[in-house]
């Protein structure tokens, strides 16, 4: 495998991944700084949380579309695997962006804009299953670790064995990014979707 195609994939990746739409976007609207409201994510459900439907559909598609863009255009130009390494590094520079310190976001818009992108059947069923459990349970972070789990599985029955390997690295993670939020949730405290909260100080 040619390093400086994987390289460029990898950077690309996560620097267009570290892009904090969210934070950039809750300044700009008014909010100010979304660290600093309910759980402090950076993401789209904590925008929501903010009080703002149509900024939050925006950091959705933004943070969804920085992942999908990256791996499409480096599968297009260098082919696969590179373009899974790229909207990997996307998911990465999302969760972990050098400029917030390495303080970001969870993944999940990131994580569904890769799969679309790669395997769009395997990013429709995915988010198939965060819309189905989002409804019955109304928990944003439940869904996200639902959706997560279930991805490597559509990929590998639908024949893609490397987006399978790549959304099971990417599960883990997710999980990671949601360690306090699988502790509220077993502990019955998590937020409802849509739920206005004040972070804690």
């Amino acid at each position: 495998m040619d390093m400086i195609p994987v390289t460029i994939a990898l950077v690309a990746g996560y620097v267009l991944g570290s892009v904090p739409f969210g934070l950039i976007l809750t300044r700009l609207a008014g909010p100010g700084d979304i660290r600093n409201i309910g759980s402090g994510n950076i993401g789209a459900t904590n925008v929501l949380r903010a009080g703002s439907k149509p900024l939050a559909a925006l950091t959705l598609l933004l943070d969804a579309g920085k992942a999908g863009t990256v791996a499409f255009l480096v599968n297009h130009f260098a082919g696969s695997p590179y373009g899974l390494f790229a909207g990997a590094a996307a998911l990465i520079g999302h969760c972990f962006p050098v400029w917030l310190g390495f303080r970001g976001g969870k993944g999940v818009a990131t994580f569904f804009g890769c799969l679309l992108a790669m395997a769009w059947p395997v990013g429709l069923l995915t988010a198939a299953i965060w819309i189905g459990v989002a409804a019955a349970f109304g928990m944003s972070s439940f869904a996200a670790l639902c959706s997560a789990l279930a991805a490597p599985v559509f990929a590998f029955f639908l024949g893609r064995t490397d987006i399978s390997i790549m959304a099971a690295v990417l599960a883990v993670v997710i999980f990671v990014r949601h360690k306090q939020n699988i502790s509220l949730i077993l502990s019955g405290t998590e937020s409802r979707i849509g739920q206005k909260t004040h972070r804690q100080s």
